[in-house]
């Protein structure tokens, strides 16, 4: 994904109308599959200036898919009084600089206990899968530090450290674990039950807030995972690890 900055400055003669042509314009942003999402912003210092942020799929869509697609028409016609208004019109990508301030609510992570609860978590899972003989069969090549890895790639994939993509190669590397072991619904069922038991038995924090957000990422990896593994399936290749907030799902795109 790419995100793009458009900065205007609008005068004082033409103020009144710019955002009522971009509630309009939106619309195209609404409809267009190339788009991720959009936000108009207004300065408070300066109210003549506005930032409109947009995040496209990638470059290639924004640029050959929306401007060649018949969305851009309509979209242009909205905002063509104000094209000359535009100081910046830019592409961004992200950098590793981000990250939360002091009055953000604590990361999932932070409020599980940190890594060892992950751990722990693992390890009572992992005794709980290979006594199950639905599951069994599915790791009965598991080797002695696979609980550990997988500890590594929820403690990640709920805000901390990002050590499962430094030190065991992040999101493809664990595709390629799922590819073509043909997992059924019913395995996929009893992996969720049996680590919202193994969550219980060490003791994660019980409260609806995260129990819900812990609940919706095992949810979504599992059915991931479930498409991943058949035969003839076409998985997104490069992605990042996902990271999971309080009600927070990356979007996944082929």
């Amino acid at each position: 994904m790419i995100v793009e900055y458009i900065r205007y400055r609008v005068p004082a003669d033409r103020l009144a109308g710019f955002e009522p042509a971009y509630e309009r314009a939106a619309a195209a942003f609404r409809a267009a599959p190339q788009c991720v999402d959009y936000e108009l912003r207004r300065c408070v210092d300066d109210p003549a200036r506005y930032v409109l942020r947009i995040t496209w799929t990638s470059v290639e869509d924004h640029l050959k898919g929306f401007r060649g697609g018949p969305l851009f028409a309509d979209f242009l016609a909205a905002v063509k009084p104000y094209v000359e208004d535009i100081e910046e019109m830019r592409h961004y990508a992200l950098t590793t600089i981000a990250g939360n301030g002091g009055s953000s609510p604590p990361t999932l992570y932070e409020w599980a206990g940190g890594t060892d609860s992950f751990v722990k978590l693992c390890d009572a899972f992992y005794r709980l899968v290979v006594a199950d003989e639905l599951l069994s069969p599915l790791f009965a090549d598991m080797d002695r530090e696979h609980a550990g890895h997988v500890a590594t790639w929820l403690a990640e994939v709920f805000g901390g450290p990002a050590r499962y993509t430094a030190e065991r190669g992040g999101y493809p590397y664990m595709l390629n674990k799922h590819l073509g072991k043909a997992i059924t619904e019913p395995q996929r069922r009893r992996w969720v039950n049996l680590m919202m038991d193994a969550a219980d038995e060490v003791g994660l924090p019980d409260d609806p807030e995260f129990r819900a957000a812990f609940a919706s990422y095992i949810e979504w990896g599992t059915r991931l995972a479930l498409q991943n593994s058949q035969r003839g399936a076409h998985p997104v290749r490069e992605a990042p690890v996902p990271r999971w907030g309080w009600g927070v799902a990356p979007p996944y795109q082929g």
